[in-house]
């Protein structure tokens, strides 16, 4: 498959109904949002985009870098050893309240090795690329002369034109018994039998596009966005202070208890969404990520203005 990695598709602004009153308190409330004209990247960065931009800078990602003990009180400075998040299925049932279950600390997962040193990515490279912070990806960004998208700019566009439709692609989760895109198939997270043949990740553009001609704006992989989270939307207008000190108040209070770092939107669900537990491969999703944090199942794509 021949991947274009200048290709982007250019929105044109307009509004929007944004968030969903139908499946997760965080998605809402809905409400009429605006955004102007902008162009996005046709699918998440992948590892051989994300190769190029390493070999032409040298940079090193987060996930590579020493831990500061000065982000985890508490912890013993011996077990900060850089790495990443890694999804461990389970034997069997577990409690799904407990995401503890199947995520692992991976001592030297990187976006080369996003299942530890043992995995590559060599034979992956039009696979969305994973093991990537919000630091990363702003930088591969900047590299690119583009940027990251706000959440409004990632739902309006994952929605493909269809403006209040449940999925990507409309109302049904199957049309015509179609599996339109890379979720977890079977009993999570121990019993996964594919996505059209792929556990895990899938090379970009293996599912069907949106209205908009857009790839795995949907599954595959969260994807970052420069919004702070926050438990419902922050409707604009309502902002009761200047704009630098909302940002400052949202950056705070988005911060998971105990923590300094604040959490960012992220979008799109994941090859791990499962309707039993994550019901979140839907333009209205949405999941908080701090910002220093790399797992196995998040990636990015870009943006710029129109």
């Amino acid at each position: 498959m021949t991947v274009d990695a200048t290709r982007m598709v250019r929105i044109e602004g307009g509004t929007f109904r944004m968030g969903s009153a139908e499946f997760y308190p965080d998605e809402t409330p809905v409400h009429e949002r605006a955004v102007d004209a902008f162009e996005i990247d046709l699918h998440p960065v992948t590892n051989e985009q994300f190769a190029a931009f390493v070999a032409a800078t040298g940079y090193v990602t987060v996930a590579e870098r020493p831990l500061d003990p000065a982000d985890f009180p508490g912890v013993d400075p011996r077990d900060l050893v850089p790495g990443g998040l890694v999804f461990t299925p389970t034997p069997g049932p577990v409690d799904l309240r407990d995401w503890r279950q199947w995520w692992r600390w991976g001592e030297g997962a990187s976006w080369r090795h996003p299942l530890g040193p043992e995995s590559s990515v060599d034979d992956k490279p039009t696979h969305p690329v994973v093991q990537v912070s919000l630091e990363d990806a702003t930088a591969y960004a900047g590299w690119a002369g583009r940027r990251l998208p706000t959440e409004a700019e990632f739902e309006y566009a994952a929605r493909g034109g269809l403006d209040g439709a449940r999925f990507a692609w409309g109302d049904e989760e199957r049309p015509d018994g179609r599996l339109m895109v890379n979720q977890w198939q079977g009993h999570f997270p121990y019993e996964n039998t594919g996505a059209a043949g792929w556990v895990g990740t899938s090379p970009v553009m293996t599912f069907p596009a949106n209205g908009y001609g857009l790839f795995d704006v949907t599954g595959n992989v969260w994807e970052w966005t420069t919004d702070f989270y926050t438990p419902r939307h922050e409707v604009p207008g309502v902002a009761p202070v200047d704009a630098a000190g909302r940002e400052n108040l949202l950056a705070a209070a988005s911060a998971e208890p105990g923590s300094r770092i604040p959490r960012r939107v992220l979008k799109g669900g994941s090859h791990l969404c499962s309707p039993e537990y994550c019901l979140r491969y839907r333009p209205a999703a949405r999941s908080p990520q701090a910002d220093d944090t790399a797992t196995s199942h998040i990636g990015f794509r870009c943006v710029r203005d129109a």
